[in-house]
């Protein structure tokens, strides 16, 4: 495509902050989106601290040649719950989230170490699309119990389900309302609501949530109160984000040598199929821009900033970083492929992160309207990871079993405990996946056979 600012093109300083904060906007609630999820004490502030800590590293790794921003990764939302999970305490939780970080950063790096000694052939026969695609789905699909759980959390909880009190259709209406945002300005918008649809559905919610609040607040009704806006009393205007680093060192003392194994299943395994990820968003970029990055830096060197990136950026934030999407698509609709508007984005999301009435704000966003977002996020990641098995052809038994092992381990829920060690879904599903085609790959495909006869 034609571009209107090239990678080292710089704009003037005016259009430059205008096409950074848009690039903000782009990968805004996606980044908040993971710690808000989480929860567990995890940061808002400090998440886009780190991305843009991480995505600075990135810069740095690839020679200021990728103009691509790496936000919290929805990838390692399994992870993240484990590590909190299978801690004696949230602060050795912390220590976790930033220890599995540094095993999938490790991942990378000695992969990119591979790549630059052994070329990128032996990648597709490990991972071809008919296990990476189905892995892919499984990250968006196990997660789709959180998005309704989300949705439905001011309703009672029962053994058969929710019981739709007044304060439970309340929240519903307002992830809803969140939902349907999203949807009608991802598809009828216009190009800044294509751009940003998460960010406009939230505040659409937020909004319905602020309405029924203030009437609730004025007629003494708690049903109709969903936002706690008390956390703004007494707020600073500049403030350091809860970084990741300092809860972790309170509980590092109580990190064994079982719970560190735990943390290398729960992140190693998801580190793979982000790399497969990562290879498509370099390989569609590319195309964006005119020219092939995994040559020039070299996927060897996207490899390295990405992990290492990631390592820095959940030190501070506690969520490791991969490549945007949003932050692509920010890319091709504007036609700005300047570098250095993605390095502004990043310096604005360290700055903004200490800015208080901002922070504050992300802290009272309603766990129903982050439910209605993240059914539209689950379900992209699930749809995007059946758009890599397009073009695989599922009429060959072989291909058919692998998808259909990967697919029925993770949407069952196989876990596998080893002690204390615990397989997630996502790693069960990955490993069996990869079993499975090596197993069944030996068979030659059916069109041959009925050649050679």
């Amino acid at each position: 495509m034609k571009l209107t600012y090239d990678i080292k093109d710089k704009p003037s300083f005016g259009k430059l902050i205008i096409f950074a904060f848009q690039q903000l906007l782009a990968i805004l609630a996606a980044t908040i989106a993971v710690p808000a999820i989480v929860g567990n004490g995890m940061s808002q502030s400090a998440a886009l601290f780190g991305a843009g800590i991480g995505t600075i590293v990135y810069l740095l790794f690839t020679k200021f040649r990728s103009p691509v921003f790496l936000g919290s990764s929805f990838a390692f939302l399994g992870s993240m719950f484990a590590a909190f999970a299978g801690a004696v305490s949230a602060e050795a939780g912390f220590a976790g989230i930033i220890l599995g970080a540094f095993f999938a950063g490790l991942v990378y790096v000695v992969i990119a170490i591979i790549v630059k000694v052994a070329g990128v052939k032996w990648i597709d026969k490990i991972m071809p699309a008919v296990v990476i695609g189905p892995t892919v789905s499984i990250i968006g699909l196990s997660l789709a119990g959180n998005a309704v759980g989300d949705m439905l959390g001011l309703a009672e909880k029962t053994d058969s389900g929710f019981a739709m009190n007044t304060h439970g259709w309340i929240g519903f209406v307002c992830a809803l309302v969140t939902l349907f945002v999203v949807m009608i300005c991802s598809v009828f918008g216009k190009r800044m609501g294509k751009l940003i649809p998460f960010i406009i559905g939230i505040l659409a919610g937020y909004a319905v949530a602020t309405c029924f609040t203030l009437i609730g607040t004025k007629t003494g009704n708690p049903d109709l109160i969903v936002i706690d806006f008390s956390v703004f009393s007494g707020m600073k205007f500049f403030a350091l984000p809860d970084f990741t680093f300092i809860k972790a060192a309170k509980g590092i003392s109580a990190v064994d040598g079982k719970y560190v194994a735990s943390i290398a299943v729960a992140y190693v395994p998801v580190a793979f199929v982000v790399f497969a990820e990562h290879i498509a968003d370099h390989k569609n970029l590319s195309s964006v821009i005119n020219k092939d990055l995994l040559e020039d830096p070299g996927l060897h060197r996207t490899l390295l900033g990405d992990g290492v990136g990631s390592m820095v950026g959940a030190f501070f934030g506690g969520c490791p970083n991969t490549t945007y999407g949003e932050s692509v698509g920010c890319v091709a609709i504007t036609g700005n492929a300047s570098i250095v508007t993605i390095l502004c984005t990043a310096i604005m999301s360290i700055i903004i992160s200490f800015f208080g009435p901002f922070v504050t704000f992300l802290s009272t966003i309603p766990a129903c309207v982050m439910g209605g977002v993240c059914v539209t996020l689950y379900g992209f990641i699930a749809v995007s990871g059946l758009k890599m098995i397009q073009k695989v052809d599922l009429d060959q038994n072989k291909n058919l079993f692998v998808v259909a092992v990967i697919l029925i381990s993770g949407i069952g829920g196989m876990t596998l405990n080893i002690g204390k060690v615990t397989l997630t879904e996502i790693a069960c599903a990955l490993i069996l996946g990869i079993i499975t085609n090596v197993i069944l790959s030996k068979k030659k495909d059916d069109v041959v056979e009925e050649k050679a006869e």
